[in-house]
């Protein structure tokens, strides 16, 4: 009897206890994704970023993932627009006569400065800035789905916790009933067979 209740009581405590860290890790990363959440938007909050008229939510205080990236894409937008839809590694280091964006990367077509040194392209110059609003934009709106997506995963570990738990619980409940039942059906009287005089 020892040595049938040992095994599954080794195999009751390895499921609760599965199920215990199951659930414990499932919070964790519940809470730790909605904090993270909470800080992409609380430096989002910081930064005082009103979308403009011409973005796909115009007025509103950017202090989403989502808002964050329509302001990246509406930043984008801009700097195409001033650059006559040339992108930074399209145009040239230097600025030339006629202030096209497009520029030059040979020194000799350059306009100089009063010392004779070229002066940069202030179009392409403008890139630099932009990618580096709109990156960090854009890494607001990824942070945000990362945390999204542990609150999802940390739900789906505690569920699956809860399920270990509670088949661990219902395979001890119907052993208890299998092992109930046997012990009934061995203590009752043996049936005699009756015999017709």
């Amino acid at each position: 009897m020892f040595g049938r209740i040992r095994p599954l009581t080794l195999l009751v405590a390895g499921g609760l206890l599965s199920s215990v860290v199951l659930g414990a890790f499932g919070t964790a990363s519940m809470v730790v994704g909605y904090q993270g959440r909470e800080d992409v938007r609380d430096t989002l909050r910081q930064e005082n970023i009103v979308a403009p008229k011409d973005s796909t939510i115009p007025g509103q205080l950017v202090d989403t993932g989502s808002e964050a990236r329509a302001q990246a894409d509406v930043i984008r937008k801009h700097q195409l627009t001033s650059s006559a839809g040339l992108t930074y590694a399209e145009m040239g280091r230097f600025r030339v006569v006629d202030a096209n964006p497009a520029g030059t990367n040979d020194a000799a077509l350059a306009v100089k400065d009063a010392n004779g040194k070229p002066l940069s392209n202030p179009v392409r110059e403008s890139w630099v800035t932009a990618t580096a609003l709109s990156t960090s934009l854009n890494t607001a709106y990824f942070a945000e789905q990362v945390a999204l997506f542990s609150i999802v995963m940390g739900a789906a570990l505690l569920l699956t916790g809860v399920g270990f738990g509670v088949l661990t619980l219902g395979t001890l409940v119907r052993h208890k009933i299998t092992v109930a039942e046997e012990r009934a059906v061995s203590a009752a009287p043996a049936m005699r067979p009756h015999t017709v005089a």
